[in-house]
């Protein structure tokens, strides 16, 4: 069956997504290890990924735990540093893709609020056909819902996706209702499977 859409994760696959990075620059590998274990940040930014507003979850989680207060309101206000650079291959093969006349759409676990911050930096935020946002549809990958939004609101049967995740749980979702798919590694194996699949040639993914 041929490809008719390009599905791309966004986080560590068009943009980094660093966190533990970000606080070991502010607060040295150990002290950030301590903040990881006694905070559940993560689990804060699946709220926030799931709907939950943005502000008021890193405010109110730095609230609950004073002793790291200022520490954990930098997810909110330094956010679009843990969220950077962009990868750029990864972006000449989306736009280059588009260039074809494949669609690409996104299909990513992201806040309301912080989709909208990194919209404002990245450009290529705003060119996907269609972005399938989980803060926007509260379910997150790889719960059965947020793929089945992208296959009724395109309109694409299964066996013609083609997706890409860094996240083998999230493949693995999407594999199992039909569709292609790609564990995300590097900008470069991605490519090539794009040239396997005879969507871009070896020039165009370059």
């Amino acid at each position: 069956m041929p490809i008719d859409a390009v599905v791309f994760d966004i986080g560590r696959v068009l943009i980094e997504w660093k966190p533990e990075s970000y606080f070991d620059g502010r607060l040295g590998p150990d002290r950030r290890k301590q903040l990881f274990q006694e905070v559940d940040l993560h689990g804060m930014n699946l709220g926030v990924d799931r709907g939950d507003d943005f502000r008021t979850s890193v405010y109110g989680l730095a609230e609950r735990h004073p002793e790291w207060a200022d520490e954990i309101r930098h997810w909110h206000d330094s956010w679009i540093e843990m969220a950077s650079p962009e990868i750029p291959h990864s972006v000449r093969l989306m736009r280059a893709l588009q260039a074809r006349g494949t669609p690409v759409f996104a299909l990513t676990n992201f806040g309301i609020g912080t989709f909208e911050i990194a919209r404002k930096v990245y450009p290529f935020f705003n060119e996907f056909d269609q972005a399938f946002v989980s803060g926007h549809l509260r379910t997150l990958k790889p719960e059965p819902e947020i793929y089945e939004h992208v296959e009724r609101d395109t309109g694409i049967a299964p066996d013609r996706l083609l997706f890409t995740d860094d996240s083998e749980k999230n493949v693995e979702a999407a594999a199992a209702r039909g569709w292609h798919t790609h564990l995300f590694t590097t900008p470069g194996t991605w490519a090539q499977r794009l040239v396997s699949e005879g969507l871009l040639t070896p020039e165009e993914a370059a």
